[in-house]
């Protein structure tokens, strides 16, 4: 008995020390290894730290990547950019909070989130605005109109310069939702944004407004029966384990809004500004050239692995368009605000993205 104990505690300490020997990738590899840079940062003049909340499997977080090495071949290694999604830096607010700190200096945060303190990005999330790749592409082509947008933050040292998408809002469900009576049933998740919340309550559907990572164990337990995201995100993240039903109502699209320390940029000599604005600009560009395939092709698995999909029927789309129009117009005051540093400085902001994208009222 007493060398039987003897030869385990051996084994044991032999173990323990081959473990202890292994490299430290092999013993916790870093959630990042997949993207790892193929060239080695330490000699670069200039840094930035960059978050995501997000899976860089979505084409709009991956952008982060893209933008890393874009920019470290154009500069010929001068600037490093350190990218961290999957909510390693904490969650959008506090990371807003960081950035506006100078403790980041960058971040492509969720248009929903960037309300917070940015509440003119809020246009996005106005119900059926902008609500198609199709009205994305022409409203980001629309200088006069996306600059003004994006320069939500200018006026708290936080510049905005590009968007990459996540494809179209909709519901995902453990029940099915057919009907504009049977969304009224569903306890749905929405993210913590003001426009979210007018949204829900103007349609008379009950909300609850909760963490994105408190997600999962919300669905299984019941908390809630559903979920308002894209049809990406809740099939990439692995949602359609729990909520077996999709109803495609697409009434926004999810974006993630670039947005970076003006101090930081600043420090910057006037060529590496002009290559770094210009490398985030044709990166997100490209990106955004992919999220249809990336919602298409995510539609598919779905299917493919039992989820079913569902529209609403045109009368009952045409009800939810209708009662989102009020939201529209108690979003408008933040959304119209103007500050010192708008160089654009329109009467009723709100009212022409209206009728530039041919939204009736």
């Amino acid at each position: 008995m007493k060398q039987s104990k003897a030869l385990f505690y051996c084994v044991a300490v032999l173990m323990l020390l081959a473990f202890s020997m292994l490299p430290a990738s092999a013993q916790q590899k870093s959630p990042l290894d997949a993207w790892k840079p193929a060239f080695d940062p330490s000699g670069a003049k200039y840094k930035l730290v960059v978050s995501n909340v997000s899976t860089p499997a979505l084409k709009g977080v991956f952008a982060g990547f893209a933008i890393r090495d874009e920019l470290w071949k154009r500069t010929n290694g001068q600037i490093y950019f350190e990218y961290k999604p999957f909510s390693m830096l904490g969650g959008e607010v506090e990371v807003l909070n960081q950035l506006k700190m100078g403790a980041v200096q960058g971040m492509g945060v969720s248009s929903v989130a960037s309300t917070n303190l940015g509440p003119r990005f809020g246009l996005v999330n106005l119900p059926f605005l902008i609500d198609s790749f199709e009205k994305l592409d022409k409203f980001v082509a629309n200088k006069k109109l996306f600059d003004h947008f994006m320069n939500a933050m200018e006026h708290q040292g936080i510049m905005g310069l590009d968007i990459t998408g996540y494809g179209n809002y909709g519901w995902a469900t453990k029940t099915p939702v057919k009907t504009y009576e049977d969304a009224k049933k569903v306890k749905f998740r929405i993210a913590e944004a003001e426009v979210n919340k007018l949204t829900y309550n103007a349609w008379g559907i009950n909300p609850v407004v909760m963490p994105w990572p408190d997600v999962p164990m919300a669905l299984k337990q019941g908390v809630i029966d559903g979920l308002d995201h894209t049809l990406a995100v809740c099939s990439l993240t692995r949602k359609f384990e729990d909520a077996k039903y999709f109803t495609q109502i697409n009434y926004a699209q999810g974006l993630f809004i670039w947005i970076f320390s003006k101090a930081w940029f600043k420090t910057l000599p006037a060529d590496l500004q002009k290559i770094f604005v210009q490398t985030v600009h044709d990166v997100c560009a490209d990106m955004r050239k992919l999220d249809k395939g990336q919602e298409e092709e995510e539609i598919a698995k779905a299917k493919a692995a039992g989820v079913t999909f569902f529209t609403l029927p045109a009368a009952d789309m045409a009800t939810l368009r209708k009662m989102g129009d009020p939201v529209h117009y108690k979003f408008s005051k933040e959304i119209n605000q103007l500050h010192p540093s708008d160089t654009y400085r329109p009467q009723d902001f709100l009212r022409e993205v209206q009728d530039f994208m041919g939204y009736k009222q």
